[in-house]
């Protein structure tokens, strides 16, 4: 009998000590994680200059962006977008919405919509935790003649319910030139 209860204690210790699988609800983010939801937004970035290149609803693909990437519907986002100065950050979806797309501010010329055909992500390092993960490093844009626009970045990650990433944090900006 003590055996028994040995063996089903023991049992028991190992099914509590399996972490959940990587994308699961209260699973530790991997740097894995946050590599693909870098990829993500960079694919996203170019289907929004895509599809208002040609002619679609690029507001449409931009809100399904922010949607399925940003953590606007879960809690709180602090947003400082790269090309914006007189209103320096965007706190609401559709404060963010209109950087990407013009719309809210003066200064939003747009930014998803200037037909980027590329983003590359090189990473300075990669944090993670149990339920958030840091990026910080360059991304580089290629624009449809060609050129590379390099920005600085970092960008924060919490995991939602589902188990998918989510940015809580986007900060970027020109590296500085004297």
């Amino acid at each position: 009998m003590k055996t028994n209860l040995l063996a089903a204690a023991a049992a028991a210790t190992v099914a509590f000590a399996v972490p959940a699988s990587a994308g699961e609800a209260g699973a530790p983010i991997t740097t894995e994680e946050v590599e693909a939801a870098q990829k993500e937004w960079g694919d996203g970035i170019i289907a929004i200059s895509r599809v208002h290149a040609d002619g679609g609803d690029y507001t449409a693909r931009a809100r399904e962006h922010l949607d399925d990437l940003y953590n606007y519907d879960h809690g709180t986002v602090l947003f400082k977008p790269t090309l914006a100065a007189e209103d320096q950050f965007r706190g609401t979806y559709d404060e963010a919405l209109s950087y990407f797309v013009t719309g809210m501010r003066a200064e939003d010329s747009g930014f998803a919509i200037k037909g980027w055909t590329d983003v590359r992500f090189e990473n300075e390092g990669i944090v993670t935790d149990d339920d958030n993960a840091m990026a910080m490093g360059n991304y580089y844009f290629t624009g449809p003649d060609g050129s590379v626009t390099k920005v600085e970045y970092t960008f924060g990650y919490v995991r939602d319910e589902d188990g998918d990433l989510r940015i809580n944090v986007h900060h970027s900006s020109m590296p500085f030139s004297s």
